[in-house]
C-alpha cells in the first residue's frame, strides 16, 4: 500500500500537472491561428500586428495590390461583408514587384483618403479595380485618376505629394506585410482579440467571420466585482 505521504504528493502531482495542461489549452485557444478552408494557415513570421483596432471585437485586415486582379475580385466580397457584419477594415497596400503603375495608384489612393475623404479613397480603390484591363502603363493611370477626380468634383495638384509623405505611408504598409511574411495579394485576415482566421478564398469571407463572432461570444465573462458599503 502506498504511504499516506506518496498519496499526497502523487495527488499534488495530478493537480499541477491538470493546472499545466488547462493554462496550455487556453494559452492555445487564446491565440487560435487557423484559416478557411481549414489547414491552409500561411507560414507567416510575425503574427503581433494581426489584431482588431481599438474597441472592435472583430475585424478584417487585408493587404492589397491595385494591379491585382485576384484583389479586384476580393473587393466586393469584403466591402459587403463589413457592410453586412458591421465590424472595420483595416486595409494595407503590398505592393507586388513587377507591377508598372500599382505604387502610383497607392500613392494617389492615400492622398484622396488623406486629404479628400476615405469614402472617395474607397471608391477610387473601387473603380481602379474595375478598370484595370483599361490601364497599361502611369500615364493611363494618370488619365484615369484625373478624370475620376473631376467626375467627383476634386482637382489634384499637380505635384501629388511633395514631401513623400504619401509614398512612406504606402512603404510603411508594405513594410508591415513583409514583417508578417506575406507572399501573396490578396492576403485576408479575420482577427478577434483571441486569434485569427486566414481566408483563403474570399467566397468563405462570411464563414470565417462568423466563426470569429463565435470565438470572441465564448470569452468568458469578467467576474464581477461587488463592493461593500461602508456604514
Amino acid at each position: 500500500m502506498l504511504s499516506k505521504v506518496l498519496r499526497l504528493r502523487l495527488s499534488a502531482m495530478s493537480r499541477v500537472l491538470t493546472t499545466a495542461l488547462f493554462v496550455s489549452l487556453t494559452v492555445v485557444s487564446a491565440t487560435a491561428q487557423t484559416s478557411v478552408p481549414p489547414n491552409q494557415v500561411s507560414q507567416f513570421r510575425d503574427t503581433s500586428m494581426l489584431i482588431p483596432p481599438a474597441g472592435a471585437k472583430v475585424a478584417i485586415i487585408e493587404w492589397e495590390d491595385l494591379e491585382c486582379p485576384a484583389c479586384a475580385h476580393a473587393f466586393p466580397f469584403i466591402h459587403m461583408a463589413i457592410d453586412h457584419y458591421k465590424i472595420p477594415l483595416v486595409r494595407h497596400d503590398f505592393l507586388i514587384p513587377g507591377h508598372m503603375w500599382s505604387r502610383e495608384a497607392a500613392i494617389y489612393a492615400r492622398y484622396m483618403q488623406d486629404k479628400i475623404s476615405p469614402e472617395l479613397a474607397t471608391e477610387y480603390r473601387r473603380e481602379v479595380f474595375a478598370s484595370q484591363f483599361k490601364i497599361a502603363s502611369k500615364d493611363d493611370l494618370n488619365r484615369f485618376t484625373q478624370d475620376f477626380v473631376a467626375k467627383h468634383g476634386k482637382q489634384l495638384p499637380f505635384v501629388i505629394d511633395p514631401t513623400g509623405e504619401l509614398a512612406r505611408e504606402v512603404n510603411a504598409d508594405h513594410a508591415l506585410g513583409e514583417k508578417l511574411g506575406l507572399h501573396e495579394t490578396p492576403t485576408i485576415i479575420v482577427v478577434t482579440p483571441k486569434g485569427w482566421i486566414q481566408v483563403k478564398d474570399v467566397s468563405d469571407l462570411y464563414q470565417a467571420i462568423d466563426q470569429a463572432e463565435a470565438m470572441v461570444a465564448s470569452t468568458p465573462a469578467p467576474a464581477a466585482h461587488h463592493t461593500v458599503a461602508k456604514k
